[in-house]
């Protein structure tokens, strides 16, 4: 039997860096978790332990560090500068990951003037991206985590598969809610206005949510991917990923009481959980793999 060593790669995972803008009285902050992938010629380290090719993964943390000093900018560029230097400068390595999570800040406000040094974490919503680099080409994913969003009407359930155990009854009106997932590559990996770019397309996925009739979570998915694909021409593909959150009204009979769709039992699991890629015919998304 012939044994042999797969596809392998190692790295930093999560550094959490901060960097405070001081350049003025009103500072700005960036507050990043950056996790670092590195693939190439590592076979030896697995098969007799030869440690020459291998750059510490404390190396990587402090790089991340030593790149901060020099300004981050939008996520997707200094994810971009973290990949190009270790696959340039790192020989064995053949390719860099760099994903990076950026929690966002709110400034607070001292009676009606905002603070110039005092910030609230804002809520469950991250911006990400992914930069992948094989010293050839460069592939940029931006994204969205945790955005919570709720239609309380125009959503209906109607017309599916039914067999000996479904207990689900058909609806005409029902609570939409999910928190949406979303990851989208660029077609150009050396985008501008990342930042810019990043407004738009969660500013169309939002409209969309809204302004969309909705007969099914899936049906509601693909208009969202659909219409960012229809209005920003450097998305290449779009993959969102939506479970419902289910609103179950409580019957309040037992006590006497009409629940007129005001009153929901709002349950954490199970949930459905709708996944879905929306892509422009023959163009090909590798950041976007299941």
């Amino acid at each position: 039997m012939s044994i042999t060593l797969g596809p392998n790669r190692y790295g930093k995972a999560e550094t959490r860096v901060v960097r405070i803008d001081r350049d003025s009285p009103r500072h700005e902050i960036t507050d990043l978790n950056v996790s670092i992938s590195l693939s190439g010629d590592f076979a030896d380290t697995h098969l007799t332990g030869d440690n020459s090719n291998v750059l510490p993964t404390d190396t990587q943390k402090n790089t991340v560090y030593a790149f901060a000093a020099d300004g981050i900018g939008p996520i997707e560029e200094f994810g971009s500068r973290l990949a190009q230097h270790f696959v340039e400068t790192h020989p064995p390595t053949r390719q860099a990951r760099v994903a990076i999570e950026e929690y966002g800040w709110l400034r607070l406000h001292v009676g009606t003037a905002p603070a110039l040094h005092s910030f609230l974490r804002s809520g469950p919503e991250i911006a990400t991206a992914v930069v992948d680099f094989d010293g050839a080409s460069l592939t940029v994913v931006s994204g969205i985590q945790g955005l919570v969003v709720l239609n309380s009407t125009d959503s209906e359930f109607a017309g599916y598969t039914k067999d000996r155990y479904t207990t689900l009854p058909e609806t005409d009106d029902r609570i939409l809610a999910t928190e949406v997932s979303a990851r989208w590559q660029y077609a150009n990996g050396q985008l501008q206005d990342w930042r810019q770019s990043r407004t738009a397309v969660r500013a169309i996925l939002l409209e969309t949510f809204a302004g969309t009739y909705s007969k099914s979570l899936q049906q509601t998915l693909y208009t969202m991917g659909e219409r960012v694909l229809e209005q920003r021409p450097e998305v290449a593909g779009i993959r969102l990923v939506m479970p419902n959150k289910h609103h179950i009204a409580v019957d309040l009979r037992p006590f006497g009481l009409e629940n007129r769709k005001e009153v929901f039992a709002v349950p954490d699991r199970p949930y459905g959980l709708i996944e879905g890629t929306i892509g422009r015919s023959g163009v090909a998304t590798p950041g976007l793999d299941w």
